[in-house]
């Protein structure tokens, strides 16, 4: 096993835990939600790894007489599979009244999951943790960018000291799963076919009711084709010859299993009319690449998907680096029936930061036209300068209102 990798997210989570009875970190299986806990809470007295066949502790049975029998503050892993411990804690935070008693973790957002903020309402603090970004896989504390540019800073370019510039291709090949960064590349396949395996055994088979797996493995697969764009579930259900419903509930699946992550399109009385569909993303991109049978890094160079997988991973490592904000900005796209692009925007204090994504060293001013498109759809929006994140070597000015900064400065 190699050293333990310090999480951005760290900071804001031990003082959750300091302020909250209980705290639930969310998230896909083998992000390094045990190992963050387990290395973060050294005060930790109790630790239950929960089974989907095993009943552990006869939680399921006795959830009550199942925690008298447990010291605080305790750590149950994959709650998931002991939904009726759930009412039990609640019972035994309202009876202590203090904090930092249970840690909860999930690889699911379903069924227990999603009971969890109405159970345990104003007792727990939520906390979903991603795949890592490349500054936590390589030791690096990060820059603190993003939040320097959505207060608004001036500095925010200014201050950032001189990076070396980072390979794209092995980045998103890898993706950002702890054990990937053990492996060398020709076991890197291996890893995921059985992680796929598992995923689809015990965490879509047990919380929901498909009909067929092999036909719900098709699915994860068209919806790794499918990132970086705007979804469209009739289009889904012919590909896998199910219905548009049932195309849809698989992809909340995929959502609630933290594999699919989606954002609306802005639509704030536009004076142009503009799609309203939601644009969906692979949540790591090295598993997106295993279902696309990419075989190398290099492959990715010369791959139809090359600038979609760039701007996957690149929405990925925003949304992680956004995850150390005490307040999460909204997120959206635009797109005009035109085709005029804005790829993220972020929604922060009433002003919006629009961001495009270029797989590029060298963008242009015609890159950028999608912004002038959403200023001219909503004049009366306090819209912030742009921001072209790419793989230019060095932070440079496109325009008056616009800088490219190379992606690894994130």
């Amino acid at each position: 096993m190699g050293d333990y990798k310090n999480r951005l997210i760290e900071t804001r989570l031990k003082e959750l835990f300091s302020y909250y009875p209980v705290v639930a970190v969310l998230g896909a299986r083998q992000v390094g939600k045990s190992t963050l806990v387990g290395n973060l809470f050294a005060d930790v007295v109790h630790t239950t790894v929960f089974d989907p066949v095993v009943d552990i502790g006869n939680v399921r049975q006795d959830p009550d007489f199942f925690l008298q029998n447990i010291q605080t503050p305790a750590f149950f892993d994959e709650v998931q599979y002991a939904p009726e411990l759930i009412g039990s804690i609640k019972r035994k935070v309202d009876k202590e009244k203090k904090n930092g008693l249970f840690i909860l973790s999930g690889s699911q957002n379903l069924s227990v999951l999603r009971d969890i903020p109405e159970s345990l309402a104003g007792r727990v603090a939520i906390v979903n943790l991603w795949p890592m970004c490349t500054d936590e896989l390589d030791g690096w504390p990060g820059t603190g960018f993003l939040q320097k540019w959505l207060s608004g800073k001036k500095d925010a370019f200014a201050s950032l000291s001189p990076r070396q510039s980072r390979p794209t291709y092995p980045a998103i090949w890898r993706g950002g799963y702890p054990k990937i960064a053990e492996l060398p590349d020709h076991l890197i396949p291996g890893y995921w076919q059985s992680y796929m395996q598992t995923y689809i055994e015990r965490d879509v088979r047990k919380v929901a009711n498909i009909g067929s797996l092999q036909n719900f493995g098709r699915f994860i697969g068209l919806l790794a084709a499918l990132t970086a764009q705007e979804i469209n579930h009739n289009q889904i259900g012919r590909e896998l010859g199910v219905t548009r419903n049932t195309a849809l509930a698989w992809t909340e699946i995929a959502e609630s299993t933290f594999q699919w992550f989606s954002i609306p399109a802005f639509s704030r009385n536009p004076i142009k009319k503009i799609s309203g569909k939601k644009k969906g993303f692979f949540t790591d991109t090295g598993f997106a690449c295993y279902l696309q049978k990419i075989s190398s890094p290099d492959v990715i160079a010369g791959h139809p998907m090359q600038g979609r997988l760039f701007e996957t991973f690149t929405v990925m490592e925003i949304i992680k680096h956004l995850q150390r904000l005490p307040i999460q900005p909204n997120l959206y796209h635009f797109r005009s029936h035109s085709g005029a692009e804005v790829d993220l925007i972020l929604e922060q204090n009433g002003i919006l930061y629009p961001i495009e994504i270029k797989s590029k060293s060298n963008p242009s001013r015609k890159d950028i036209r999608g912004f002038a498109a959403f200023k001219s759809c909503f004049p009366r929006e306090n819209i912030h300068p742009g921001l072209v994140v790419c793989a230019i070597p060095a932070v440079q000015k496109l325009s008056d209102d616009v800088v490219a900064i190379p992606w690894w400065y994130l």
